[in-house]
């Protein structure tokens, strides 16, 4: 792990699942039940079953309940309580999580606050490694005028070899706008500022005990049958190899 993401939720041994986290404002069985409703309308009727499950344990014995992970269609979600008012999501996706569609869209519908979270060392050296990349993304209810329902977005990564910053929506009372204008364009929204952003917004994602707090269960979507893309099946160690290392 790079020095300037030193912290990462578990040292990072849960890359590519936990590069990119989803976070809502809701309880998180209330959370998975009305991603499951949604997923029913879309899934039954191609003969798919849609089921939610509760696990149970430590923050890494319910992470493999995600397993195997797979790649085509997303087959298992996982809606994960915390020590706050945020729920967080994460699914089994070989290559990582894709949190932005699923917050966006039950931000939208609950009209309540969605969160993505990315934040990927940049490891890079030859055909090894993986591109750098620390994002905020917030959701909100309808935006009025607008397709997309951003609230606000904070972004730096590396895009093929070079480094690009963007940013959509009214700045936050506590961002750092300044640093913003640093010449190094990694420099203008680093993995601490990020930390930051999110404890003042009620969350500490990269801390193990702040999932999981005494007495919970987190909610697994399972889903079964006639995948369209059924794809192929990796343990952690391969998708860490092909995607991660």
């Amino acid at each position: 792990m790079t020095q300037e993401m030193k912290g990462l939720l578990l040292e990072d041994r849960w890359a590519p699942v936990t590069s990119t986290m989803g976070f809502l404002e809701l309880e998180a069985e209330q959370a998975a039940q009305v991603f499951a409703t949604w997923q029913r309308g879309l899934m039954t009727p191609r003969g798919i079953t849609v089921e939610v499950l509760p696990v149970s344990g430590p923050l890494e014995q319910v992470l493999s309940s995600l397993l195997p992970l797979t790649s085509g269609e997303t087959q298992r979600e996982l809606f994960i309580p915390t020590r706050s008012a945020w729920t967080a999501y994460v699914e089994n996706g070989c290559t990582g999580t894709d949190a932005a569609s699923p917050m966006s869209y039950m931000a939208r519908r609950l009209s309540i606050r969605g969160l993505r979270v990315v934040a990927v060392p940049h490891t890079l050296r030859g055909n090894q490694g993986r591109y750098g990349a620390v994002m905020l993304d917030v959701f909100g209810p309808e935006q009025p005028g607008k397709i997309q329902n951003y609230v606000r977005a904070v972004e730096v990564a590396n895009d093929g070899g070079r480094w690009v910053f963007e940013q959509e929506g009214e700045p936050f009372p506590f961002e750092k706008l300044e640093q913003y204008q640093a010449r190094r364009v990694r420099d203008r929204f680093t993995f601490e500022m990020l930390k930051e952003y999110l404890c003042h917004l009620g969350l500490e994602p990269f801390e193990e005990d702040f999932y999981m707090p005494p007495g919970s269960r987190a909610w697994l979507i399972q889903k079964t049958g006639p995948f369209t893309t059924p794809g192929r099946e990796y343990t952690l160690e391969e998708a860490r190899a092909a995607y991660v290392l």
